[in-house]
C-alpha cells in the first residue's frame, strides 16, 4: 500500500510523485511542481491508438527499437517526471528504459493537446524536452486536425512544419513511413 502524500507540498520530486496512489489522473513533475490533468476524451484516446499504432507497425516491421504511449513514466531528473502520450526510443539508446519508466530523452515524444493542457504541452514540456535532448517533438491538435513537427538542432527546437488532414506526414526520423493524416484523424 503507497503511503499518503500531501498533494499541496511545495517541491515534488521523482521520490514523492512515486507515492501518488493511482487514479483516472495524470500526474507529472516540471520542475518540482505537480501538474494533474484529468484522463483524455474518448477522440483523443482514438487519434493517439491510430498514431501510435501507424509509427509502431513500422518500428517492429523495421526492429527499430521500441514505442509506448501513456501512462509511462519518463524520468529526466528528480524533479522533472512526465507522461507523454507517445514516445518512441531507438534500438540503440534502449538503455534508458527500466522497468519503472525510461530515464532519459526518448528519441521521439509525442504530446496530444487536450482542453486544459495546451499550454503544459506546448510551453512548459516543450522546453523541457528541449532542455533535455529530445530530438524529435510532435504537438497532436485532434479538433484542428494537425501536427506540428519541431526538431532538436543546435540545442534548440526548430519547427519542420504543420501537417494537416489532408497530409501525409513523412518523419526522417523513420524513412520510408508515410503517415495519412486522415486516417489518424478519422
Amino acid at each position: 500500500m503507497k503511503e499518503t502524500v500531501d498533494l499541496d507540498q511545495e517541491i515534488w520530486t521523482y521520490e514523492d510523485y512515486v507515492k501518488i496512489p493511482e487514479d483516472r489522473v495524470t500526474h507529472q513533475i516540471i520542475g518540482g511542481k505537480l501538474f494533474m490533468t484529468p484522463a483524455p476524451s474518448s477522440y483523443h484516446q482514438k487519434v493517439s491508438r491510430n498514431l501510435e499504432f501507424a509509427i509502431w507497425s513500422y518500428v517492429k516491421e523495421n526492429n527499430l527499437g521500441e514505442v509506448f504511449d501513456a501512462p509511462i513514466d519518463v524520468v529526466f531528473s528528480s524533479v522533472n517526471v512526465v507522461q507523454p502520450d507517445i514516445v518512441f526510443i531507438s534500438k540503440d539508446r534502449l538503455k534508458i528504459l527500466e522497468e519503472r519508466g525510461i530515464f532519459g530523452a526518448p528519441d521521439l515524444v509525442v504530446e496530444i493537446i487536450s482542453p486544459g493542457t495546451s499550454e503544459l504541452d506546448v510551453k512548459l514540456k516543450k522546453q523541457l524536452y528541449q532542455r533535455f535532448g529530445v530530438r524529435e517533438y510532435w504537438i497532436v491538435y485532434p479538433e484542428e486536425k494537425k501536427v506540428e513537427v519541431f526538431k532538436l538542432k543546435g540545442g534548440s527546437f526548430k519547427g519542420e512544419g504543420t501537417f494537416l488532414k489532408e497530409d501525409t506526414l513523412a518523419p526522417e526520423l523513420f524513412p520510408g513511413l508515410k503517415i495519412n493524416l486522415n486516417e489518424i484523424f478519422s
